[in-house]
């Protein structure tokens, strides 16, 4: 691609040096002596000139080799001016111009031979060979001409197809995308925001009639809980929906929310234990963000799988990294409960999945699985980085 554009643009420079030389010969091997071709060669040099700039304009360089090839019979220039007029013209009518130019150059031309007598009356003159010379530097160039620009504008046209087809392509492909995300967004809106709508109300209306104080604040935080899960559902719901309606966002969660959330699983008679290590720092909205929905998704497992264990959080602090490892063991003499005995919370087991993607995204690494003391480890490690 390169080497053709360098051609390209070298192509008027080497068409000015060719016409030019080619030219010479004719002069000094043609028929025309004395003054008739010393002013052909002093004309040599605007017709070379012509050449270089025919890209910009080819009527200078055809008005040269009208001129030129009566005179002196130098057809150089009405060879490259006839291949650029079949390139480069503009309206019919200029084509038509360019014809008649050169059928009164040919005409001249062969009056100039008849008066000349000779060897140039042969060359120009006879039928036959003025045929043979129009056809030969008129005729052929400017096909080609045509040919080349014919070639062009199929090869534009179908650029510009290909580009309009990816264009429209990549449109459906936006409107697809758009109109699952509208239907996701529906559906959750539908199912998801109305079951936990209800589930507030039910909390709101336990807490009303409840009799007992430990009932009471049971339900209140459920129906806490539920609305801040409306909250972040409308939110996500209008990330669905598009930027054509930009969700009102609320402060994100980061270690600063994170007692509040221990308390939530606390009151739900799960023992937790917070441990900080090294010298707390503030860090990145997106590192905190991560290292948060790391603990919640961790206690969410607690929740499913073990609800009678006691778990530990811990929050180190190290060198240009934050590790988060939230560790549950079974308390003392725990046994195995009987089958049937509570119906599992559902789950579709992407949670660990999400959250290692999260983190990987931050540079970091992610482990999960069971220790030694019959539980079982969540451990995150980020890059710690700090607030521009």
């Amino acid at each position: 691609m390169q080497v053709s554009k360098r051609i390209e643009t070298a192509m008027p420079a080497l068409v000015g040096v060719l016409v030019l030389v080619v030219s010479a010969v004719a002069v000094t091997g043609g028929t025309a002596s004395g003054s008739p071709a010393l002013l052909g060669a002093a004309a040599l040099r605007p017709g070379g000139a012509a050449a270089v700039a025919v890209r910009l304009s080819w009527w200078p360089l055809a008005i040269i080799g009208a001129v030129l090839y009566p005179w002196l019979v130098i057809w150089p220039p009405v060879v490259v001016a006839s291949y650029y007029a079949g390139t480069g013209w503009r309206t019919r009518r200029e084509l038509g111009a360019y014809l008649g130019l050169a059928a009164v150059m040919m005409a001249v031309s062969v009056l100039a031979g008849r008066a000349s007598g000779g060897t140039r009356e042969m060359i120009t003159a006879t039928p036959a060979n003025a045929a043979l010379m129009a056809a030969a530097i008129v005729g052929l160039p400017l096909l080609l001409g045509l040919w080349v620009r014919a070639k062009r504008e199929v090869l534009a046209a179908a650029r510009e197809r290909a580009d309009r087809l990816e264009r429209e392509q990549v449109m459906r492909a936006d409107q697809a995308r758009a109109q699952e995300r509208a239907r996701i967004a529906r559906e959750m809106h539908d199912v998801v925001a109305h079951r936990v709508s209800l589930m507030v109300l039910h909390a709101g209306a336990l807490e009303v009639g409840a009799a007992d104080e430990r009932t009471t604040g049971t339900a209140a935080m459920i129906g806490d809980i539920g609305r801040e899960a409306l909250t972040n559902l409308r939110e996500i719901l209008g990330v669905l929906r598009g930027p054509a309606q930009p969700p009102a966002l609320a402060p994100q969660p980061t270690l600063d929310d994170l007692d509040r959330l221990l308390d939530q699983s606390r009151a739900l008679g799960i023992t937790i234990t917070k441990h900080a290590h090294g010298d707390a720092r503030q860090l990145a909205g997106t590192v905190e963000r991560t290292a948060y929905r790391v603990v919640q998704e961790a206690l969410t497992n607690v929740h499913k799988h073990a609800a009678d264990a006691h778990t530990a959080v811990h929050i180190r602090y190290l060198p240009g990294e934050l590790q988060v490892e939230v560790r549950n063991a079974p308390p003392p003499g725990a046994r195995q409960p009987p089958p049937g005995a509570g119906e599992p919370l559902p789950g579709g087991g992407w949670g660990l999945v999400g959250l290692c993607e999260r983190v990987e995204l931050l540079g970091g690494t992610l482990r999960a699985g069971p220790h030694g003391d019959g539980g079982f480890a969540v451990t995150a490690t980020i890059p710690a980085e700090t607030p521009a």
